[in-house]
């Protein structure tokens, strides 16, 4: 792999907020391995964590070796980072679900398997496992002084709230973690965003102590903020999850689509892996046409977390919802998954299959089954003025009637209003 400087890539992408002195020399001496760790907070990671994933896929691209540390040992503890109360701590059940969907999601992200620089996955649950209380205290709780613990922003926020020693042993942990890479991996370099730089100088500061030979380094990225303020990878709804199930690949897509004009250069130059010259050159477009300049990081995004298949599948469902010239045909070729991801975005009805296959005739479909209208009078006159369409197909016969002939993929009807209101029926 041809080697590029990982740090001129994160300079130009705005994307370094904080380095420790001398890892301009670590990087330069030829393959760095350094690594970021990730809590198991949820089953899917997050649009927010994909700021972390984006800098290990950089860093891998630069010809480095990226460690993945899964937080079986950390995500039972709650890192206060960030947080002005408590965590709800996870079952252990509950964390070791989630660490197998999110390792399942890595594989997507980072190559494991081939090269020098594969990357690797490590659980620091691993670490702890065989290690009793004592022992820790001894060992590391000696290590760290409650003054000196005391002094790191994410503790000094919880300080009027409140903060459990629970949360306040994590930066001894995680500091641990970052000890324990370096002596069984040679991992000298640790990342993160800006929020984790005290629990990772205390990692420093440990790996210091206990073994004087080495150095250890860091690298901060900033927090990613949308313009109006808000945390990134957040909508009104809640998360962005990575995770197909929890945010389909449209509503995925949407997301970006939708974003603020004023964020298109940042999201961008962090997350775009075009090169260099085109990003800039894109740039000159923002302001003058941003909508295909957002369908063009849409595009990247999706297939880069979905697959290029999924992506296709979101170009159907948006020509179907905003293409007012779609055909009978077109609707026939899509799949059920896509037909599913229709009546998410459209208002829809259930029915009974059996009434479809009964035969039912079209004015008590649109007033009574699935009352579309208030009245069987509106449902006529709609239909006289040749407004209604079934499964894009115009009709105006009053006797029509919906059968099983009318089911795309054996259960879906599409009914349309004019122009704008569409809706889906489900036959079960």
């Amino acid at each position: 792999m041809q080697r590029k400087s990982f740090l001129e890539e994160l300079s130009w992408r705005n994307m370094i907020h904080d380095k420790t002195p001398g890892v301009e020399d670590y990087l330069n001496q030829g393959m760095a391995i350094g690594y970021i760790g990730f809590d198991p907070t949820a089953p899917s990671l997050g649009l927010g964590n994909y700021v972390q994933i984006s800098l290990l896929s950089l860093f891998q691209q630069s010809g480095n070796k990226p460690i993945v540390v899964m937080g079986g040992a950390t995500g039972r503890i709650g890192d206060p980072s960030g947080k002005d109360k408590e965590r709800d701590l996870k079952t252990l059940d509950e964390l070791e679900y989630n660490i197998q969907k999110q390792i399942d999601q890595f594989s997507n992200f980072l190559n494991f398997h081939e090269g020098p620089n594969a990357a690797l996955m490590v659980n620091n649950y691993d670490i702890y496992k065989n290690m009793n209380a004592l022992d820790f205290l001894r060992d590391v709780g000696k290590s760290m002084t409650v003054n000196y613990m005391l002094s790191k922003e994410s503790v000094k926020k919880r300080l009027e709230t409140g903060i459990s020693f629970t949360e306040f042993s994590y930066q001894l942990v995680q500091g641990y973690d970052f000890y324990s890479l370096c002596k069984d991996y040679s991992c000298k370099l640790q990342m993160g965003g800006s929020d984790q730089w005290g629990n990772i100088i205390s990692g420093i500061d440990y790996i210091g102590k206990k073994l004087p030979n080495e150095k250890a380094y860091a690298i901060t990225t900033p927090l990613l903020t949308k313009a109006d303020g808000k945390k990134f990878g957040k909508t009104e709804e809640g998360n962005i999850w990575l995770d197909p199930n929890l945010t389909s690949p449209y509503q995925f897509y949407q997301f970006w689509l939708n974003s603020d004009d004023a964020d298109l250069a940042k999201l961008f130059r962090y997350f775009s892996f075009k090169p260099k010259e085109e990003i800039l050159v894109l740039e000159e477009s923002f302001s003058s046409d941003p909508r295909n300049c957002k369908q063009e990081l849409a595009a990247e995004m999706t297939q880069r977390i979905h697959s290029k298949s999924a992506y296709e599948s979101v170009m159907k469902v948006s020509e179907l919802l905003f293409n007012k010239d779609c055909t009978r045909d077109f609707l026939q070729g899509l799949s059920e998954t896509e037909f599913l991801t229709v009546g998410k975005e459209i208002p829809g009805f259930e029915v009974a299959k059996d009434q479809i296959r009964n035969k039912v005739g079209i004015l008590n479909l649109l007033s009574e089954i699935c009352p579309i209208f208030k009245s069987k009078t509106e449902a006529r006159n709609a239909l006289q003025n040749n407004a209604i369409s079934i499964n894009k197909t115009k009709v105006s016969d009053l006797q029509y009637e919906v059968g099983i002939d009318d089911l795309m993929q054996s259960q879906f009807i599409m009914i349309e209003n004019g122009k704008k209101n569409k809706y889906l029926i489900t036959a079960k």
